[in-house]
């Protein structure tokens, strides 16, 4: 039994859709466990000092991850292992990972004695030793997830997709674990050590399947030279990385300086607006990236550029519904999703707002991580970073002036409150936070959009046709969606569980109804395309009958 199970999880699938459908799939339910995590934290500790420190503790970890465990990553691994021979694939990571072990280990233990010196700079509002504790803890955290990491190239260069999207629901499973099962016994410390298990099987899920294929040739020679190969690729893109990282250091920093609770305020809309750009962006550029790589190595331009091209439309197709409705049921998903325990209804409503701020940016994430990886598999690392520079500048800039004005000049703070319908309550400076992370996306995406189309030879114009009906097609079901919500407001008791569960899911299935209509009046390509390549997935093979030969 266990046999057939690691046999089935480690199924080969190719084709972009297939592939892309898959992950989308475990995304979205790794992201529906993500989802439980933070309705657990919301209802145990709510926005306050707690998930605070919890939140700010993953700051210097995440900005190590980003920065030096990232250095193999796989995207800049895979256009190295596709030059290398079956049997020398798994030589050459075995070599990788103790490079990786040894330099990792090496980094987290002087950021371990160092964390009392950096904290008071990263979230100069909040250091204290509670935070030291769970800083140093969670620096287990990139040695783990950089080691997966590496394991991860062979698994996506051998297509097994299922495999490698198992790994982040057994991150989550040990978060959650930590929160139900080590938090009563441990304190606040068990929230943490629960992240570090979830690590653990993030990488040891993927260790079955390690195997080799054959006797490896490779020597240590030639390892440190495409090591220094990979470098030279992965070198912008951790600088790429870190400049997004560089961002939410900065911005965290300013919320550590705000009430209490505004880190978790900003954080738990972060983790909301993740689950659609999972789902959509994460999934097709994962998808996407081995094919890119392996077409442009064999200088197939034309096949690389209509695969680019096809993911695009298929990215927008998604995200910009999902972006609409995200917008008209903000507070449906927040009090459905967080509102348990002691999260009350003012902190719904400023996670509610703060999502409508940040999913604003779901096309231009979903963009940016499409393009990041096409300039990735083309060998060029240099623009990733140019442009994730610029988003730093725009978003940290923004971010100090907009909190200016938002203090000072009361008709802006007004007209935001009003718009987003949480006049009245503490804290509202926190949303202009997820308004500068926002800009600096939207910046980043239409700077990468423009030179890759141009670099590349892109078409544009079924972009734009694709956007137009998209964007009519949404804002139709949108309508009608708010339509419902505005009808049945009064119907259902919207203070249950189930009320409001039942409120969003009416709206959701009626917008969502009228949206297809309009996409397929308007003879939307994609929504045929994605019917067909769903159609291909789950429909029975068809039978043939041979004539029998009664000669």
């Amino acid at each position: 039994m266990v046999r057939a199970l690691l046999s089935a999880v480690g199924v080969e699938v190719r084709g972009l859709h297939q592939a892309a459908y898959l992950l989308a799939f475990f995304a979205l339910l790794s992201q529906v466990l993500a989802l439980l995590r933070d309705r657990l934290l919301a209802g145990t500790f709510g926005a306050g000092e707690t998930l605070d420190l919890y939140y700010a503790a993953f700051r210097l970890p995440d900005f190590l991850f980003a920065t030096v465990a990232s250095l193999l990553s796989l995207y800049a691994l895979l256009p190295i292992l596709a030059k290398l021979t079956p049997d020398d694939v798994t030589g050459f990571l075995e070599r990788c990972l103790l490079v990786f072990f040894v330099a990792m280990g090496a980094v987290a233990a002087a950021a371990y004695v160092a964390v009392p010196y950096l904290l008071p700079i990263i979230t100069p509002g909040l250091a204290n030793g509670t935070l030291e504790q769970l800083t140093r803890i969670l620096l287990l955290q990139p040695i783990l997830l950089g080691a997966s990491n590496i394991i991860a190239a062979l698994t996506q260069l051998r297509h097994r997709f299922l495999l490698y999207s198992i790994s982040p629901l057994l991150y989550n499973l040990g978060i959650i674990g930590g929160i139900v099962f080590l938090y009563p016994r441990m304190g606040v410390e068990g929230l943490a050590w629960g992240v570090v298990f979830g690590a653990a099987l993030h990488v040891l899920i993927q260790l079955p399947f390690w195997g080799r294929t054959g006797t490896p040739t490779i020597g240590w020679r030639d390892t440190f030279v495409h090591l220094g190969e990979i470098l030279k690729l992965s070198v912008p893109r951790t600088l790429a990385l870190a400049a997004g990282q560089i961002s939410l250091l900065v911005l965290i920093a300013l919320a550590s300086l705000l009430p209490g609770g505004s880190i978790a305020i900003f954080m738990f809309a972060f983790n909301l607006q993740a689950v659609p750009l999972t789902v959509i962006g994460v999934s097709y550029s994962v998808a996407a990236f081995p094919t890119l790589s392996r077409l442009h190595a064999a200088g197939e331009r034309g096949e690389f550029v209509r695969h680019i091209e096809t993911a695009l439309r298929h990215i927008l197709f998604w995200a910009i519904p999902a972006m609409v409705f995200v917008i008209v049921l903000r507070a449906q998903l927040v009090r459905a999703i967080l509102g348990s325990g002691v999260f009350d209804w003012p902190e719904t409503r400023l996670v509610a707002a703060a999502l409508a701020i940040f999913i604003v940016s779901l096309s231009a994430q979903s963009i940016t991580m499409l393009v990041a990886r096409g300039y990735y598999a083309a060998g060029n690392t240099a623009k990733p970073l140019i442009f994730g520079i610029s988003a730093v500048v725009v978003s940290v800039t923004s971010g100090l002036i907009l909190m200016h004005f938002f203090e000072y000049w009361d008709l802006w703070r007004m007209f935001l409150e009003e718009m987003l319908r949480v006049e009245g309550i503490s804290g509202t400076v926190v949303l202009m936070l997820a308004l500068a992370y926002c800009l600096g996306g939207l910046v980043q995406a239409a700077l990468g959009l423009y030179f890759f189309t141009r670099d590349f030879g892109v078409a544009r114009r079924p972009l734009l046709t694709l956007f137009f009906q998209s964007f009519s097609a949404a804002v139709l079901g949108g309508a009608a969606a708010y339509a419902v919500l505005a009808a049945t407001g009064e119907a259902i008791n919207i203070d249950t569980f189930t009320g409001v569960v039942f409120q969003g899911l009416s709206a959701a299935f009626v917008g969502g109804i009228v949206t297809i209509a309009t996409l397929a009046l308007l003879r939307n390509r994609e929504l045929f395309e994605t019917y067909a390549a769903v159609h291909k997935r789950v429909a029975p093979p068809k039978v043939v009958i041979e004539p029998t030969d009664v000669s």
